[in-house]
């Protein structure tokens, strides 16, 4: 398998605070990887270097065999908005927006994707994870099961090859949870993308094809899930 992310001895430090200490992991092409570890570990952190939104201050990131931290500003934004998609934990939809519009929003001003093409997209994702009914309603509309779907689906619009989940279920019950999971993880995998997914969550973990295990800045064990 072709690796697709990787980090080299990567270290962080906010305010005097370690961070990451050290983390090294690789990442293969269509893998489904859960990272976790007890709150303060430095799961959100390894995830912003992996998506190149941070810089490591030793180390470094590899991405599709390209050093991310030696590539310009404007490079590494380019991968970011061009390759990589991102879901939060509350979703962070633009809240004067309708659904439809937030999906399509980067795509058409950030892609230049033509907006016939990108509300197309757009609708056939909304349709895939069963909110397409709720296209022209707005954020404080949607419910918080709804929310993270509209993330989802405008992650993955512009065909992302990765995408980055902090925490995608934490601000959702147990059954709107797992209906955002197996949306995300089915819309993933249909568009063979590969999905690096930040969880204190072991059932959330138990979805992927392997875990990855931060202790204190570091990776202590990277074993394939049950």
């Amino acid at each position: 398998m072709t690796v697709m992310l990787a980090a080299h001895d990567v270290r962080k430090v906010f305010d005097r605070t370690e961070a990451l200490r050290g983390a090294s992991l690789s990442v293969e092409e269509t893998e489904v990887v859960a990272v976790t570890g007890a709150s303060g570990s430095g799961k959100s952190t390894l995830l912003m270097c992996l998506a190149g939104v941070l810089r490591p201050d030793a180390g470094r990131v590899e991405y599709a065999g390209r050093v991310l931290d030696e590539l310009s500003e404007r490079e590494r934004t380019r991968v970011r908005r061009r390759e990589f998609g991102v879901v939060l934990q509350f979703g962070q939809l633009v809240p004067e927006l309708t659904a439809l519009q937030n999906v399509v929003l980067a795509p058409v001003h950030v892609g230049r994707m033509p907006r016939a093409d990108a509300e197309r997209r757009a609708r056939e994702l909304l349709r895939q994870l069963g909110v397409e009914a709720r296209a022209d309603a707005f954020p404080h509309e949607l419910s918080g099961g709804e929310a993270q779907r509209v993330a989802i689906a405008r992650a993955l619009v512009a065909g992302p090859r990765v995408i980055f989940a902090d925490e995608p279920t934490g601000a959702l019950d147990t059954v709107n949870g797992d209906r955002v999971l197996n949306a995300l993880l089915t819309a993933a995998r249909a568009t063979y993308a590969t999905v690096v997914l930040v969880t204190h969550d072991n059932r959330v973990a138990a979805h992927a094809d392997r875990e990855i295990v931060l202790v204190d800045g570091a990776v202590e064990t990277a074993a394939a899930t049950p």
